[in-house]
């Protein structure tokens, strides 16, 4: 598919440079037809049929790996990773291990089991943001209950080696936990090869979705190993006065969603099939080669890690020598519609595949 066609798919490249797909995902034409459609269907019920969740489910696992019904549909990441972290029996003395300074949606889930005795410990960040899969090697042993990690680190764009936490994790038979929503949809995952046992996200970000869409992947070799603790319609068999969990990822799953924002989501999931994720992941290193030159020309201090490109996403971090002069040029792109955002200190940039080159050298001509 050429640029100009994908570009056409989202109506905001007319008149806004958006590089804050890190936020959320712009609408695509797909998906809003998609939810028109769905909504028309809801004045008239005749010959309505009920939403057949592996809509979803299908394309997530083509696009991430697994099966289908290792696939729940959730409402959010922070559902789908608090659904895990109360549905393992953690007792005193445990720990739990992932990286400083994560997203609180992989963070606070854990940091409540304290309460319960178990104990955090806490990856030290490098220099550079990024974090080395030797330091998990220091904090590991055979108390290690749980290793979480983002898939990409929201705060610095850093992308670590799944695959070799995993088998870091495996050797304690500690479970490895990714929080995929600034990862999924952007970088190649594959759960089975990068050996994920479970893996949360939202759809509203890389995934080309809404704002209540989301899923737990659950992986076949550790589902009975987790309970779990919102049980709903949808999570077990239809059975009156008897409950008989499903023995697959269903089983986390509760009552009715917002199923037009499921069925308007897939159209998302479609696109990202077609156009393929090795296609979109080489996009975002182009993208950001661009952006790094030109940020290192005009003298900006670089946040995100970027010595090794394999630890390199679609997000860069950076900032000027002052935080009044970074929130001066924040306001100034916005002022000249190029959207990013002001987290912290620094300033985030995220384009995506649609983003064209002319739109690159446009934000960097704006900047001191």
């Amino acid at each position: 598919m050429k640029i100009e066609k994908i570009r056409a798919l989202f109506p905001i490249t007319k008149d806004t440079i958006y590089l804050n797909n890190a936020s959320q995902s712009p609408l695509n034409t797909l998906v809003n037809e998609r939810l028109n459609i769905y909504f028309k269907k809801e004045t008239n019920f005749i010959g309505k049929k009920g939403f057949d969740r592996n809509t979803i489910r299908v394309p997530l696992s083509k696009l991430l790996g697994g099966s289908p019904e290792e696939y729940a549909l959730t409402t959010s990441t922070g559902v789908g990773i608090g659904l895990i972290a109360q549905g393992i029996n953690f007792k005193k003395g445990d720990n739990i291990i992932l990286p400083e300074r994560e997203h609180w949606n992989n963070s606070f889930p854990w940091l409540q089991l304290e309460e319960k005795g178990v104990e955090i410990r806490f990856i030290k960040l490098n220099a550079d943001n990024s974090f080395n899969a030797e330091a998990i090697e220091k904090l590991i042993d055979n108390n290690t209950r749980v290793v979480a990690v983002a898939a990409v680190r929201y705060n610095s764009g850093f992308r670590p080696n799944l695959a070799v936490i995993s088998k870091i994790a495996h050797k304690k038979n500690a479970l490895f936990v990714v929080d995929a929503a600034q990862g999924a949809g952007m970088i190649p995952i594959d759960v089975e090869k990068d050996g994920i046992d479970i893996m949360a996200g939202c759809g509203f970000k890389w995934l080309l979705g809404l704002d209540g869409t989301g899923y737990l992947y659950v992986s076949k070799r550790v589902v009975k190993m987790i309970n779990p603790v919102l049980p709903g319609m949808f999570s077990a068999e239809r059975e009156d006065d008897k409950l008989t969990f499903y023995k697959d990822s269903r089983k986390f799953e509760t009552g009715t969603m917002a199923y037009s924002l499921f069925d308007a989501w897939s159209a998302g999931l479609e696109l990202l099939l077609d156009i393929g994720i090795e296609n979109i992941y080489k996009k975002a290193l182009e993208n950001t080669d661009l952006i790094i030159k030109g940020l290192l020309e005009k003298g900006h201090f670089i946040i995100s890690p970027i010595k090794n490109r394999r630890d390199r996403t679609a997000i860069i971090h950076f900032k000027t020598s002052t935080f009044e002069t970074t929130r001066a040029l924040f306001e100034k792109l916005k002022k000249n519609k190029v959207l990013v955002t002001l987290q912290g200190e620094n300033i985030r940039v995220s384009p995506n595949f649609f983003t064209s080159e002319e739109e690159i050298k446009t934000f960097l001509s704006i900047l001191y």
